[in-house]
């Protein structure tokens, strides 16, 4: 397969990926494109889990902080952000152990944003995690 055809169009490559690896044809597909490609598909899921656990830890920092603000919104997005991580996990049950990982990173950046969110001072909000 001619490797520019990743960068000419994405959709086609894939397409073109899909067939020669379902025919056995390994020696003719792009393998350091596909390669990145998985590493990508990765990294995307733990993106996606620290997003969620940014979003939930935020959420439950103004909760907690804002309770005479609470609302169905927030309640929702902390059910969601919940779910969704859930969802992630059991799709991915290696990642089991990666929230801790980045839990004090993603919150420190909860931390800040429910600041910046609430207009109370930072310092409201405990500087470890929860």
């Amino acid at each position: 397969m001619d490797s520019t055809l990743y960068e000419r169009d994405y959709y086609q490559w894939l397409t073109e990926t899909a067939y020669l690896l379902s025919e056995g044809r390994l020696s003719e597909m792009d393998i350091p494109n596909l390669l990145d490609e998985i590493e990508a598909m990765g990294k995307s899921q733990k993106r996606a889990i620290s997003s969620y656990l940014r979003v939930l830890l935020l959420h439950l920092l103004k909760w907690q902080y804002q309770p005479d603000k609470r609302s169905g919104s927030w309640r929702s997005s902390i059910r969601n952000a919940r779910i969704a991580i859930a969802e992630r996990l059991e799709e991915s049950p290696s990642l089991k152990s990666y929230p801790e990982t980045v839990l004090a990173q993603c919150y420190r950046t909860a931390r800040a944003n429910a600041a910046d969110e609430t207009g109370l001072p930072l310092a409201t909000f405990p500087a470890g995690t929860l």
